[in-house]
């Protein structure tokens, strides 16, 4: 048997933020059985850990795709092995991934993981982007395997209801709808968005660690800003501290776990 968890991450408080199954393996698993237990699952991503030496082997799955890198669901790995004593308190834990070495650190009930910076690039968007989303964009550009659209206020954000079918057939990843938080949520928030990744399996993700080292460069080179936080404007919510040094971006927040138990198969 081997041992699952559900993890809300980015976010203090349980059924908030976003949900990620974390697997902890004693060996390498096979791509195929990985993507079965994933899609079991049925969450935006399920995390599986294996011992790597002094390090941590960790790939991630979608119910329908492996993807290349995660935030939430690295958080809620870190958030694992710290909290079953696999890993020391306080001590670094370096993942090894698809995307290279991903560190993670702890700082008080905060957890801090070390992503490369995705900047983008302003491109022309494929003809059924914006149609799809319904927006009226001022910007549109690529930053890894993202779309990144960004509109003129939070409520244009809030209020999406974008055409999912259409919006799967997009190239890339997922789309990443974005603005000024301009006063919503106080001082608190610098900037807002949303993530809807339907050709990967996932409609609408509620909180996407990946999609601020695309956001952080963004926002901050536009702010001059090197120190973010951003809030996701899913039904569900969460909230990402970004701290922008250049080619890379900490990713800030903090993780519940809700459940636990064992894979019997």
């Amino acid at each position: 048997m081997l041992p699952l968890y559900q993890v809300d991450a980015f976010t203090h408080r349980p059924f908030a933020g976003n949900p990620a199954a974390v697997c902890l393996l004693e060996r390498p698993a096979d791509a195929g059985w990985m993507q079965q237990v994933a899609a079991e699952m049925n969450l935006a991503e399920t995390a599986f850990v294996v011992p790597a030496g002094t390090q941590w082997g960790l790939r991630w799955f979608t119910p329908t795709v492996e993807v290349d890198l995660c935030g939430h669901a690295t958080l809620a790995a870190a958030h694992v092995l710290w909290q079953q004593g696999l890993a020391a308190a306080g001590k670094r834990i370096v993942f090894e991934s698809k995307s290279g070495p991903l560190v993670a650190d702890q700082d008080g009930s905060a957890i801090w993981l070390d992503f490369p910076a995705l900047p983008p690039r302003e491109v022309a968007p494929p003809s059924g982007l914006i149609p799809a989303l319904g927006v009226v964009p001022i910007w549109v550009g690529q930053g890894g395997d993202d779309w990144l659209v960004v509109v003129d206020s939070v409520d244009a954000v809030q209020s999406l209801t974008p055409d999912l079918p259409t919006l799967s057939a997009q190239p890339g990843r997922g789309v990443i709808v974005t603005a000024l938080a301009d006063g919503a949520g106080g001082a608190e928030w610098d900037l807002v968005s949303r993530f809807f990744a339907p050709g990967a399996g996932i409609d609408e993700d509620p909180v996407t660690g990946s999609a601020h080292c695309v956001l952080a460069p963004y926002w901050g080179g536009r702010l001059k800003r090197t120190e973010l936080t951003g809030q996701q404007l899913s039904p569900r919510g969460g909230t990402v501290q970004m701290q922008w040094t250049g080619d890379r971006v900490r990713l800030g927040g903090q993780a519940v776990t809700v459940l636990s138990g064992s894979l019997t198969v």
